[in-house]
Protein backbone atom coordinates (compact mmCIF):
# COMPACT_ATOMS: atom_id res chain seq x y z
CA UNK A 1 0.00 0.00 0.00
CA UNK A 2 1.11 3.77 0.08
CA UNK A 3 1.95 3.82 3.48
CA UNK A 4 4.39 0.56 2.28
CA UNK A 5 5.96 2.31 0.20
CA UNK A 6 6.60 5.40 2.09
CA UNK A 7 8.22 3.19 4.73
CA UNK A 8 10.62 2.17 1.70
CA UNK A 9 11.35 5.31 0.64
CA UNK A 10 12.21 6.67 4.11
CA UNK A 11 14.31 3.43 4.67
CA UNK A 12 16.12 4.33 1.57
CA UNK A 13 17.15 7.68 2.27
CA UNK A 14 18.14 6.49 5.18
CA UNK A 15 20.62 3.58 4.82
CA UNK A 16 23.82 3.04 5.62
CA UNK A 17 26.69 5.21 4.02
CA UNK A 18 29.59 2.90 3.44
CA UNK A 19 32.54 2.97 5.44
CA UNK A 20 34.77 4.43 3.30
CA UNK A 21 32.56 7.51 2.41
CA UNK A 22 32.15 7.87 6.44
CA UNK A 23 36.14 7.98 7.44
CA UNK A 24 36.59 10.69 4.68
CA UNK A 25 32.95 12.60 5.53
CA UNK A 26 34.08 12.34 9.29
CA UNK A 27 37.65 13.41 8.52
CA UNK A 28 36.54 16.68 6.76
CA UNK A 29 33.67 17.33 9.14
CA UNK A 30 36.14 16.87 12.07
CA UNK A 31 38.76 19.31 9.68
CA UNK A 32 35.97 22.43 10.24
CA UNK A 33 35.35 21.91 13.21
CA UNK A 34 38.90 22.39 14.05
CA UNK A 35 38.65 25.90 13.84
CA UNK A 36 36.16 26.41 16.10
CA UNK A 37 37.70 27.74 18.33
CA UNK A 38 38.94 30.44 16.41
CA UNK A 39 35.75 31.48 15.25
CA UNK A 40 34.08 31.13 18.77
CA UNK A 41 36.69 34.50 19.50
CA UNK A 42 34.35 36.55 17.19
CA UNK A 43 31.47 36.11 19.25
CA UNK A 44 32.10 40.10 21.09
CA UNK A 45 29.17 41.27 20.16
CA UNK A 46 26.47 40.12 22.99
CA UNK A 47 26.98 39.70 26.23
CA UNK A 48 26.86 36.42 28.29
CA UNK A 49 24.37 37.68 30.68
CA UNK A 50 21.68 38.08 27.57
CA UNK A 51 22.65 34.61 26.36
CA UNK A 52 21.84 33.21 30.05
CA UNK A 53 18.95 34.80 30.34
CA UNK A 54 17.50 33.51 26.78
CA UNK A 55 18.17 30.08 28.25
CA UNK A 56 15.95 30.99 31.73
CA UNK A 57 12.97 32.12 28.72
CA UNK A 58 13.27 28.61 26.97
CA UNK A 59 12.80 27.09 29.94
CA UNK A 60 9.96 28.74 30.91
CA UNK A 61 8.39 28.29 27.71
CA UNK A 62 9.40 24.64 27.60
CA UNK A 63 11.07 25.23 24.37
CA UNK A 64 14.60 24.84 23.30
CA UNK A 65 16.86 27.93 23.31
CA UNK A 66 17.87 27.81 19.83
CA UNK A 67 14.28 28.51 18.76
CA UNK A 68 13.47 31.05 21.36
CA UNK A 69 16.65 33.22 20.52
CA UNK A 70 15.49 32.97 16.44
CA UNK A 71 12.25 34.10 17.72
CA UNK A 72 13.20 37.13 19.61
CA UNK A 73 15.99 37.97 17.04
CA UNK A 74 13.14 38.47 14.31
CA UNK A 75 10.56 40.65 17.34
CA UNK A 76 14.18 42.30 18.03
CA UNK A 77 13.93 43.96 14.52
CA UNK A 78 11.40 46.11 14.97
CA UNK A 79 13.16 48.24 17.64
CA UNK A 80 16.15 47.82 15.57
CA UNK A 81 14.18 49.14 12.65
CA UNK A 82 13.18 52.56 15.09
CA UNK A 83 16.78 52.95 15.46
CA UNK A 84 17.64 52.71 11.81
CA UNK A 85 15.08 55.31 10.71
CA UNK A 86 17.45 57.63 13.34
CA UNK A 87 20.07 57.28 11.57
CA UNK A 88 21.66 59.44 8.83
CA UNK A 89 21.60 58.16 5.20
CA UNK A 90 24.66 56.84 3.27
CA UNK A 91 28.08 55.36 4.92
CA UNK A 92 26.53 55.21 8.66
CA UNK A 93 23.00 53.35 7.43
CA UNK A 94 25.38 50.80 5.77
CA UNK A 95 27.62 50.40 8.98
CA UNK A 96 24.53 50.36 11.23
CA UNK A 97 22.81 47.36 9.06
CA UNK A 98 26.18 45.30 8.70
CA UNK A 99 26.30 45.79 12.72
CA UNK A 100 23.19 44.85 13.46
CA UNK A 101 23.22 42.01 11.11
CA UNK A 102 26.08 40.67 12.65
CA UNK A 103 24.66 41.03 16.18
CA UNK A 104 21.42 39.12 14.98
CA UNK A 105 23.29 36.06 13.89
CA UNK A 106 25.79 35.55 16.99
CA UNK A 107 22.77 36.30 18.82
CA UNK A 108 20.80 33.64 17.27
CA UNK A 109 23.33 31.07 15.47
CA UNK A 110 26.35 31.58 18.42
CA UNK A 111 29.78 30.65 16.46
CA UNK A 112 28.02 29.40 13.15
CA UNK A 113 27.40 33.40 12.35
CA UNK A 114 31.11 33.18 11.05
CA UNK A 115 29.78 31.23 7.60
CA UNK A 116 27.79 34.49 6.45
CA UNK A 117 30.67 36.63 7.09
CA UNK A 118 33.11 33.86 5.04
CA UNK A 119 30.34 33.68 2.62
CA UNK A 120 29.73 37.50 1.74
CA UNK A 121 34.27 37.88 2.09
CA UNK A 122 34.94 35.32 -0.40
CA UNK A 123 32.45 36.77 -2.91
CA UNK A 124 33.50 39.98 -2.62
CA UNK A 125 37.06 38.97 -3.11
CA UNK A 126 35.30 37.04 -6.35
CA UNK A 127 33.86 40.32 -7.47
CA UNK A 128 36.87 42.30 -7.27
CA UNK A 129 39.01 39.72 -9.18
CA UNK A 130 36.42 38.07 -11.45
CA UNK A 131 35.55 39.34 -14.87
CA UNK A 132 32.20 39.73 -15.18
CA UNK A 133 31.56 37.52 -17.73
CA UNK A 134 33.29 34.99 -15.28
CA UNK A 135 31.71 36.31 -12.23
CA UNK A 136 27.79 35.46 -13.41
CA UNK A 137 28.51 31.97 -13.00
CA UNK A 138 31.52 31.63 -10.62
CA UNK A 139 29.24 33.87 -8.16
CA UNK A 140 25.81 31.83 -8.19
CA UNK A 141 28.23 28.15 -8.42
CA UNK A 142 29.73 29.16 -5.25
CA UNK A 143 27.00 30.48 -3.35
CA UNK A 144 24.89 27.57 -4.14
CA UNK A 145 28.02 25.27 -3.55
CA UNK A 146 28.81 26.57 -0.14
CA UNK A 147 24.67 26.71 1.03
CA UNK A 148 24.75 22.63 -0.53
CA UNK A 149 27.86 21.88 1.70
CA UNK A 150 25.47 23.13 4.94
CA UNK A 151 22.58 21.33 3.96
CA UNK A 152 24.71 17.76 3.28
CA UNK A 153 26.39 18.48 6.65
CA UNK A 154 22.74 18.74 8.41
CA UNK A 155 21.46 15.86 6.99
CA UNK A 156 24.64 13.86 7.73
CA UNK A 157 24.95 14.72 11.61
CA UNK A 158 21.32 15.36 12.28
CA UNK A 159 18.98 13.28 9.51
CA UNK A 160 15.30 14.53 10.02
CA UNK A 161 16.03 16.94 12.68
CA UNK A 162 14.53 20.05 12.54
CA UNK A 163 17.50 22.06 14.84
CA UNK A 164 17.99 25.19 13.94
CA UNK A 165 21.45 25.93 11.90
CA UNK A 166 23.05 28.70 9.43
CA UNK A 167 21.53 27.18 6.61
CA UNK A 168 18.30 28.66 6.88
CA UNK A 169 20.13 32.20 7.00
CA UNK A 170 22.67 31.08 3.96
CA UNK A 171 19.69 30.82 1.59
CA UNK A 172 18.82 33.98 1.66
CA UNK A 173 22.42 35.24 0.87
CA UNK A 174 23.17 32.50 -1.54
CA UNK A 175 20.07 34.51 -3.30
CA UNK A 176 21.90 37.37 -2.71
CA UNK A 177 25.30 36.55 -4.43
CA UNK A 178 23.26 34.96 -6.91
CA UNK A 179 21.36 38.39 -8.15
CA UNK A 180 23.89 40.74 -7.23
CA UNK A 181 26.59 38.31 -9.48
CA UNK A 182 24.16 39.00 -12.46
CA UNK A 183 23.62 42.85 -11.63
CA UNK A 184 27.32 43.33 -12.49
CA UNK A 185 27.09 41.48 -15.56
CA UNK A 186 24.03 43.35 -16.78
CA UNK A 187 25.27 46.34 -15.45
CA UNK A 188 28.39 45.89 -17.91
CA UNK A 189 26.62 44.54 -20.82
CA UNK A 190 23.98 47.22 -20.95
CA UNK A 191 27.07 49.95 -20.96
CA UNK A 192 28.71 48.35 -23.68
CA UNK A 193 25.22 48.83 -25.63
CA UNK A 194 25.47 44.57 -26.23
CA UNK A 195 22.07 43.22 -27.06
CA UNK A 196 20.94 41.06 -24.17
CA UNK A 197 17.14 40.00 -23.62
CA UNK A 198 17.56 38.91 -20.48
CA UNK A 199 19.58 41.88 -19.12
CA UNK A 200 17.26 44.35 -20.57
CA UNK A 201 14.48 42.77 -18.85
CA UNK A 202 16.54 43.21 -15.23
CA UNK A 203 18.08 46.80 -16.41
CA UNK A 204 16.35 48.13 -13.08
CA UNK A 205 18.47 46.35 -11.01
CA UNK A 206 21.76 46.31 -13.23
CA UNK A 207 24.99 47.67 -11.36
CA UNK A 208 27.61 49.64 -12.95
CA UNK A 209 29.98 49.32 -10.41
CA UNK A 210 31.14 46.66 -7.43
CA UNK A 211 29.97 48.43 -3.86
CA UNK A 212 32.41 49.15 -1.72
CA UNK A 213 33.44 46.56 1.25
CA UNK A 214 31.16 48.15 3.92
CA UNK A 215 28.10 48.52 1.47
CA UNK A 216 28.30 45.05 0.21
CA UNK A 217 28.54 43.73 3.76
CA UNK A 218 25.16 46.18 4.76
CA UNK A 219 23.71 44.58 2.12
CA UNK A 220 24.13 40.40 2.55
CA UNK A 221 24.25 41.17 6.68
CA UNK A 222 21.01 43.28 6.19
CA UNK A 223 19.25 42.75 9.64
CA UNK A 224 15.43 43.18 8.78
CA UNK A 225 15.69 40.29 5.84
CA UNK A 226 18.72 38.41 7.66
CA UNK A 227 16.92 35.40 9.61
CA UNK A 228 13.59 34.82 6.86
CA UNK A 229 14.21 36.98 4.12
CA UNK A 230 13.03 38.45 1.90
CA UNK A 231 16.16 38.76 -0.12
CA UNK A 232 16.09 42.04 -2.28
CA UNK A 233 17.97 43.45 -4.90
CA UNK A 234 20.86 45.69 -4.24
CA UNK A 235 19.61 48.08 -5.97
CA UNK A 236 16.33 48.75 -3.75
CA UNK A 237 18.49 48.01 -0.64
CA UNK A 238 20.10 50.87 -1.87
CA UNK A 239 17.14 52.72 -2.27
CA UNK A 240 16.04 52.74 1.31
CA UNK A 241 20.05 53.35 2.87
CA UNK A 242 20.88 56.08 0.59
CA UNK A 243 16.78 57.81 1.10
CA UNK A 244 16.54 57.70 -2.80
CA UNK A 245 13.32 55.19 -2.44
CA UNK A 246 11.76 59.10 -1.64
CA UNK A 247 12.33 60.53 -4.88
CA UNK A 248 9.99 60.39 -8.05
CA UNK A 249 11.07 59.51 -11.14
CA UNK A 250 12.04 63.11 -11.82
CA UNK A 251 14.44 63.45 -8.49
CA UNK A 252 12.34 65.41 -6.65
CA UNK A 253 12.15 64.75 -3.07
CA UNK A 254 9.00 63.45 -1.55
CA UNK A 255 7.52 62.98 2.46
CA UNK A 256 7.70 59.81 3.75
CA UNK A 257 4.28 58.22 3.86
CA UNK A 258 3.00 56.59 7.16
CA UNK A 259 4.59 53.43 8.30
CA UNK A 260 2.18 52.54 11.26
CA UNK A 261 0.31 50.26 9.03
CA UNK A 262 2.12 48.62 7.14
CA UNK A 263 4.44 47.41 9.86
CA UNK A 264 1.55 47.12 12.64
CA UNK A 265 -0.56 44.72 10.39
CA UNK A 266 2.33 41.91 9.24
CA UNK A 267 3.27 42.43 12.75
CA UNK A 268 -0.21 41.36 14.10
CA UNK A 269 -0.89 38.24 11.08
CA UNK A 270 2.59 36.88 12.22
CA UNK A 271 1.37 36.91 15.66
CA UNK A 272 -2.13 34.93 14.65
CA UNK A 273 0.02 32.32 12.50
CA UNK A 274 2.58 31.72 15.48
CA UNK A 275 -0.69 31.16 17.36
CA UNK A 276 -2.54 28.78 14.95
CA UNK A 277 0.83 26.86 14.16
CA UNK A 278 1.32 26.07 17.83
CA UNK A 279 -2.46 24.91 18.53
CA UNK A 280 -3.11 23.30 15.15
CA UNK A 281 0.32 22.04 15.52
CA UNK A 282 -0.70 20.18 18.68
CA UNK A 283 -4.07 18.88 17.54
CA UNK A 284 -2.41 17.20 14.10
CA UNK A 285 0.87 16.37 14.38
CA UNK A 286 2.45 14.72 11.48
CA UNK A 287 5.59 13.30 13.03
CA UNK A 288 6.12 10.96 16.41
CA UNK A 289 6.38 13.69 19.00
CA UNK A 290 8.30 10.61 20.76
CA UNK A 291 11.05 10.31 18.65
CA UNK A 292 10.13 12.09 15.29
CA UNK A 293 13.85 11.07 13.51
CA UNK A 294 13.09 7.18 13.92
CA UNK A 295 9.48 6.46 14.53
CA UNK A 296 7.06 6.71 11.42
CA UNK A 297 4.90 9.90 10.85
CA UNK A 298 1.58 9.55 12.31
CA UNK A 299 -0.04 9.62 8.94
CA UNK A 300 1.82 6.09 7.68
CA UNK A 301 1.18 4.26 10.98
CA UNK A 302 -0.95 1.34 10.85
CA UNK A 303 -3.55 2.44 13.33
CA UNK A 304 -4.19 5.91 11.30
CA UNK A 305 -4.59 3.95 7.84
CA UNK A 306 -7.40 2.36 9.57
CA UNK A 307 -9.14 5.68 9.49
CA UNK A 308 -11.93 6.36 6.32
CA UNK A 309 -10.00 8.10 3.86
CA UNK A 310 -11.87 11.51 4.05
CA UNK A 311 -10.79 11.81 7.45
CA UNK A 312 -7.14 10.97 6.22
CA UNK A 313 -7.22 13.85 3.89
CA UNK A 314 -8.61 16.42 5.79
CA UNK A 315 -6.40 15.92 8.71
CA UNK A 316 -3.49 15.94 6.34
CA UNK A 317 -4.91 19.39 4.83
CA UNK A 318 -4.77 20.74 8.72
CA UNK A 319 -1.37 19.56 9.46
CA UNK A 320 0.10 20.52 6.59
CA UNK A 321 -1.66 23.77 6.96
CA UNK A 322 0.11 24.26 10.64
CA UNK A 323 3.41 23.50 9.31
CA UNK A 324 2.73 26.20 6.49
CA UNK A 325 1.71 28.54 9.46
CA UNK A 326 5.47 28.73 10.92
CA UNK A 327 6.34 29.77 6.87
CA UNK A 328 3.63 32.38 7.48
CA UNK A 329 4.75 33.60 10.73
CA UNK A 330 8.33 34.23 9.79
CA UNK A 331 7.50 35.92 6.05
CA UNK A 332 4.97 38.40 7.59
CA UNK A 333 7.02 39.23 10.83
CA UNK A 334 9.81 40.41 8.11
CA UNK A 335 7.70 41.99 5.96
CA UNK A 336 6.71 44.63 9.20
CA UNK A 337 10.50 44.56 10.34
CA UNK A 338 11.44 45.99 6.72
CA UNK A 339 8.35 48.42 6.73
CA UNK A 340 9.37 49.94 9.97
CA UNK A 341 12.54 51.79 8.27
CA UNK A 342 10.89 51.85 4.70
CA UNK A 343 12.95 49.30 2.89
CA UNK A 344 9.65 47.25 1.91
CA UNK A 345 8.41 50.72 -0.01
CA UNK A 346 8.02 50.96 -3.47
CA UNK A 347 8.91 54.54 -4.05
CA UNK A 348 6.81 56.87 -5.44
CA UNK A 349 5.29 57.26 -9.12
CA UNK A 350 5.59 60.05 -11.62
CA UNK A 351 2.23 61.63 -9.71
CA UNK A 352 4.60 61.65 -6.44
CA UNK A 353 1.92 59.03 -5.04
CA UNK A 354 2.79 55.99 -2.84
CA UNK A 355 3.41 53.02 -5.39
CA UNK A 356 2.73 50.66 -2.41
CA UNK A 357 4.86 48.04 -0.12
CA UNK A 358 5.51 44.98 -1.73
CA UNK A 359 9.22 45.09 -1.59
CA UNK A 360 9.04 43.13 1.66
CA UNK A 361 5.49 41.24 1.03
CA UNK A 362 6.85 37.83 0.19
CA UNK A 363 3.35 35.64 1.09
CA UNK A 364 -0.32 36.00 -0.54
CA UNK A 365 -1.59 33.85 2.76
CA UNK A 366 -5.22 33.62 1.06
CA UNK A 367 -4.20 33.47 -2.12
CA UNK A 368 -2.34 30.26 -1.44
CA UNK A 369 -4.59 28.22 0.75
CA UNK A 370 -7.30 29.04 -1.90
CA UNK A 371 -5.74 28.98 -4.95
CA UNK A 372 -7.69 29.00 -8.83
CA UNK A 373 -4.69 26.82 -10.37
CA UNK A 374 -1.54 25.96 -10.23
CA UNK A 375 0.39 29.01 -11.76
CA UNK A 376 -1.22 31.42 -9.80
CA UNK A 377 -0.56 29.09 -6.61
CA UNK A 378 2.98 29.01 -7.60
CA UNK A 379 3.11 32.76 -7.71
CA UNK A 380 1.57 33.58 -4.38
CA UNK A 381 4.17 31.28 -2.06
CA UNK A 382 7.52 32.94 -0.86
CA UNK A 383 7.24 35.58 -3.91
CA UNK A 384 10.50 36.75 -3.60
CA UNK A 385 12.24 33.68 -4.23
CA UNK A 386 10.18 33.18 -6.95
CA UNK A 387 11.38 36.54 -8.92
CA UNK A 388 14.66 35.21 -7.84
CA UNK A 389 13.88 32.22 -9.88
CA UNK A 390 12.24 33.98 -12.80
CA UNK A 391 15.14 36.37 -13.15
CA UNK A 392 17.89 34.80 -12.99
CA UNK A 393 16.94 31.37 -13.84
CA UNK A 394 13.69 31.19 -15.86
CA UNK A 395 15.08 33.92 -18.02
CA UNK A 396 18.53 33.36 -18.38
CA UNK A 397 17.42 29.89 -19.49
CA UNK A 398 15.30 30.77 -22.30
CA UNK A 399 12.16 29.74 -20.14
CA UNK A 400 13.52 26.48 -19.11
CA UNK A 401 11.04 24.83 -16.35
CA UNK A 402 13.24 22.09 -15.52
CA UNK A 403 16.21 24.41 -14.76
CA UNK A 404 14.24 26.65 -12.66
CA UNK A 405 12.48 23.67 -10.77
CA UNK A 406 15.91 22.11 -10.38
CA UNK A 407 17.41 25.33 -8.85
CA UNK A 408 14.58 25.03 -6.37
CA UNK A 409 15.24 22.17 -5.27
CA UNK A 410 19.16 21.97 -4.86
CA UNK A 411 18.57 25.37 -3.01
CA UNK A 412 16.09 23.82 -0.50
CA UNK A 413 18.80 20.55 0.63
CA UNK A 414 18.98 17.14 -0.52
CA UNK A 415 16.26 15.57 1.43
CA UNK A 416 14.14 13.04 -1.45
CA UNK A 417 10.75 14.69 -1.11
CA UNK A 418 12.26 18.20 -2.52
CA UNK A 419 13.37 16.05 -5.98
CA UNK A 420 9.93 14.62 -5.99
CA UNK A 421 8.10 17.73 -5.35
CA UNK A 422 9.78 19.99 -7.71
CA UNK A 423 10.43 17.78 -9.90
CA UNK A 424 6.75 17.04 -10.61
CA UNK A 425 5.84 20.38 -11.06
CA UNK A 426 6.68 21.41 -14.54
CA UNK A 427 4.78 18.27 -15.11
CA UNK A 428 1.42 19.69 -13.52
CA UNK A 429 1.84 23.19 -14.47
CA UNK A 430 2.22 22.07 -18.11
CA UNK A 431 -1.63 20.11 -17.68
CA UNK A 432 -2.45 23.06 -15.69
CA UNK A 433 -1.32 25.65 -19.02
CA UNK A 434 -3.06 22.56 -21.31
CA UNK A 435 -7.00 22.46 -19.11
CA UNK A 436 -6.58 26.39 -19.21
CA UNK A 437 -6.29 26.25 -23.10
CA UNK A 438 -8.27 23.59 -23.98
CA UNK A 439 -10.89 23.00 -21.54
CA UNK A 440 -11.47 26.67 -19.24
CA UNK A 441 -12.74 28.53 -22.50
CA UNK A 442 -15.97 26.25 -22.38
CA UNK A 443 -16.84 27.09 -18.93
CA UNK A 444 -17.31 30.22 -16.54
CA UNK A 445 -14.03 32.22 -15.90
CA UNK A 446 -15.20 33.08 -12.38
CA UNK A 447 -13.37 31.16 -9.57
CA UNK A 448 -16.75 30.78 -7.66
CA UNK A 449 -18.44 29.03 -10.29
CA UNK A 450 -18.67 24.95 -10.30
CA UNK A 451 -15.66 24.65 -12.55
CA UNK A 452 -13.52 27.14 -10.49
CA UNK A 453 -14.23 25.61 -7.20
CA UNK A 454 -13.30 22.16 -8.78
CA UNK A 455 -10.49 23.70 -9.96
CA UNK A 456 -9.68 24.87 -6.74
CA UNK A 457 -9.86 21.99 -4.66
CA UNK A 458 -8.00 19.84 -6.76
CA UNK A 459 -4.99 22.44 -6.83
CA UNK A 460 -5.24 22.27 -2.92
CA UNK A 461 -5.58 18.66 -2.56
CA UNK A 462 -2.92 18.01 -5.39
CA UNK A 463 -0.89 20.40 -3.34
CA UNK A 464 -1.26 18.67 -0.27
CA UNK A 465 -0.03 15.46 -1.99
Amino acid sequence: GPQSCTRNCLKLATMQVPDAAVSVVDATINFVYSFQPLAEKTLVLVPEALRSQMGVLADMVGMDVETVSYVSGMFACYPLGLIMLQIPYGMPRHIFSFLLGAFLLQFTLGVQWIHQLISSLVAYAMILALPRKTLKFALPVFAMAYMCAGHLHRQYINYLGWDLDFTGCQMVLTQKLYMIGYNLYDGEVLAQGKDDRAAKKCAKFALKDAPGLIEFLGYTFCFSSLLAGPSTEYSIYLGAIEGTVFKTPDGKMQKPPSNIVPTLWPLFQSLIFMVLHLVIGGHFPLLDSTDPQHNDPVIITDEFVKYFWPYRILYCWCALLAVRMKYYFGWKNAQGACNVWYSGFDGFNEKGEPIGWSISDNMDVLGFEFPPDVQTMTKKWNKKTSDWLTRYVYIRTGGNLGAVYSTSAFWHGFYPGYYMFFLSVPLVTFVDRLAKKKISPMFSKSQFSLYGLIGSLATVVGINY
